[in-house]
């Protein structure tokens, strides 16, 4: 600041602050930006500081921001520690600017970061009075020169041109693959950290197994998977992955036992199994859980969420359709916060059950959560196709290439086995053929090269 610039506080008054609040709850991209360096302090009425604070600790506390629904709630139930003054203002206040459209917004956005200049300036000039009755002039220097520096965001933002090759670094994604060449090949080798993916699917279609599957690939390569089952015991998912790494049947699991126990020693990923009954947990308890994890040294490579769905949303609206895509919102919120990719399922509305390709459309209740995830597919399987161990593969969506493509796929869900075909492969009825010789034979050979093993260490 030039030492001929006149410092002017006067426009930024209550009607000012009354305008930056209102645009802060209506505006996500900017109160994603006024958070780096606005402090509730810097606001000089009461409820003004309230009000911000509970829509900041709503944001920090669950990575998404709250919806008007949900601060009417808030407002409602969580100023118990206010004066009835403050919670009188802050309530009329809020009830006056509820989804109302803020008809200076560029004049705000313009000058916000100019008005928190402005405020801590002020707070240093009142500190240095104080301090010139004890002569301190070095700490009022340090004090104001702290001031003027203050104010600004540490982060600058990405450079199109001198960061060009930051776009250029797979480790950036960190992608992990679903398994299915065909489907990484149209997502750059799988979802990676940060991002949302969905499996849409009816009831008994193979959604869990379908997660199962995804968990199963990232084990594979050494990776650590966290695994909520909201529907099913931790113990049958558990058989799942036993099902699906060995290609034993789910039916002869214990006849094997032996042998799929030294198998799973030889992984080396690690998978974590976390059940929760229906309803009862919501992303909280998930974020909960993860830093319990953390506590211990382990970090989640990928979350699976089975499925979205059966979560209970953190704070209840009267609409199902709201909550859901709140707790949508939440775990892409959990992929960013954890730097991993996370994977979950949602379930069809009538019309996809016996449909021969299941399109967004379908998705139960509410269509939203769709914008959130970056790439989602669909499973679909008529009664013929399940008598016959076949069905398809529609990608719905994709941030990273190409969609609205159909596979014909081999799933046999007695083994938890999954494959998705070439367009363009062999005939299905050949697929099928070769797959349940191949499979019969592979099973036959590992019991028997087990056995052998066996019999020779007790020799």
């Amino acid at each position: 600041m030039s030492t001929n610039e006149v410092v002017d506080f006067s426009r930024y008054g209550k009607v000012f602050q009354e305008s930056l609040a209102a645009l802060i709850l209506n505006d996500r991209a900017f109160c994603d930006q006024m958070q780096e360096v606005l402090k509730t302090e810097y606001f000089e009425l009461k409820y003004l500081q309230v009000f911000i604070e509970k829509i900041f600790h709503y944001k920090e506390k669950y990575k998404v921001h709250p919806s008007s629904k949900i601060m009417t709630s808030i407002f409602r139930t969580e100023l118990e520690d206010e004066n009835e003054a403050v919670k009188n203002q802050t309530r009329h206040f809020f009830a006056r600017i509820y989804n109302t459209e803020v008809t200076d917004s560029d004049y705000i956005k313009l000058t916000a970061l100019d008005f928190c200049r402005k405020q801590v300036l002020k707070e240093a000039m009142i500190k240095s009075v104080r301090l010139l009755k004890t002569s301190s002039f070095d700490e009022i220097s340090k004090v104001v020169n702290d001031a003027l520096r203050q104010g600004e965001s540490s982060d600058y933002g990405y450079d199109y041109i001198k960061d060009f090759e930051k776009r250029f670094e797979i480790k950036t994604r960190r992608p992990i693959t679903t398994g299915w060449q065909e489907i990484d090949d149209l997502c750059q080798d799988g979802i990676g950290r940060g991002e949302l993916g969905v499996v849409i699917a009816p009831t008994g279609a193979g959604k869990s197994m379908a997660l199962v599957h995804l968990g199963s690939q990232a084990l594979k390569l050494g990776n650590t998977v966290i695994h909520y089952t909201l529907e099913l015991q931790d113990t049958s998912i558990g058989a799942r992955y036993d099902s699906c790494m060995t290609g034993v049947p789910l039916t002869d699991l214990f006849s094997f036992k032996e042998m799929i126990y030294e198998n799973v020693q030889n992984i080396e990923g690690s998978l974590i199994i976390k059940e929760y009954p229906t309803k009862s947990a919501s992303t909280k308890s998930l974020r909960v859980h993860l830093d319990r994890l953390k506590q211990r040294d382990i970090a989640p490579d990928m979350i699976i969420v089975d499925y979205a769905d059966l979560l209970r949303p953190v704070v209840m609206t009267r609409e199902k359709r709201h909550d859901l895509e709140s707790i949508y919102e939440d775990l892409r919120a959990i992929a960013q916060e954890y730097q991993c990719p996370v994977w979950t399922a949602s379930q069809t509305n009538r019309s996809g059950l016996n449909a021969e390709v299941i399109t967004m459309e379908s998705i139960s209740e509410a269509y939203s959560k769709c914008f959130v995830a970056d790439f989602i597919f669909s499973m679909s399987r008529t009664i013929e196709d399940k008598s016959s161990n076949t069905g398809r593969i529609f990608v719905a969506k994709n941030r990273f290439g190409p969609d609205g493509l159909v596979y014909p796929a081999y799933m046999d869900l007695s083994k938890v086995m999954i494959k998705v075909l070439s367009p363009n492969a062999e005939s299905m009825e050949t697929v099928l053929a070769n797959s349940a010789k191949q499979q019969e034979q592979h099973l036959k050979e590992k019991y028997k090269n087990y056995r052998k093993s066996k019999e020779s260490g007790n020799a």
